[in-house]
């Protein structure tokens, strides 16, 4: 069983999509589901999702952690024709997850109560990111 989910991003940040993956395993059985973005610039990951602070401060650390290409700091940059927040979504991507894969039981996820998963949008403008899922029934 596979799938991809469409998400439409507002520039950088975390982007929950836990409930469309719900739907869409609901009936599914037991099994592995992995999900994969198909891009260079974003990421995957397994946060908190009661507390919209968790989210707030994980993109202020990324920001701090790697930031953008026109802060001196990352003068050494190379590829910069793709604006000064291209280089730093790659290098964030490369340190993150860009893929995930989650235990499923009786149609149901088996993440813990206070899991969703995101997408992290690396790059300042809107994008419409994909992620693959796969369904791997036991």
């Amino acid at each position: 069983m596979q799938t991809e989910f469409e998400i439409s991003t507002r520039g950088a940040g975390l982007y929950a999509f836990t409930d469309d993956v719900a739907r869409w395993l609901s009936g599914g059985g037991d099994g592995v589901l992995t999900l994969m973005v198909r891009h260079t610039s974003a990421s995957l990951l397994i946060q908190e999702n009661a507390d919209p602070d968790v989210q707030v401060d994980l993109r202020r650390f990324f920001e701090r952690f790697v930031p953008r290409g026109d802060d001196p700091a990352m003068a050494w940059l190379t590829h910069v024709a793709e604006g000064p927040d291209d280089m730093p979504a790659h290098i964030k991507a490369a340190v993150l997850p860009v893929s995930l894969q989650i235990p499923v039981a009786g149609g149901r996820m088996r993440l813990g109560m206070w899991q969703g998963i995101y997408l992290f949008e690396h790059r300042d403008a809107p994008h419409q990111r994909r992620v693959a899922a796969a369904f791997s029934g036991l």
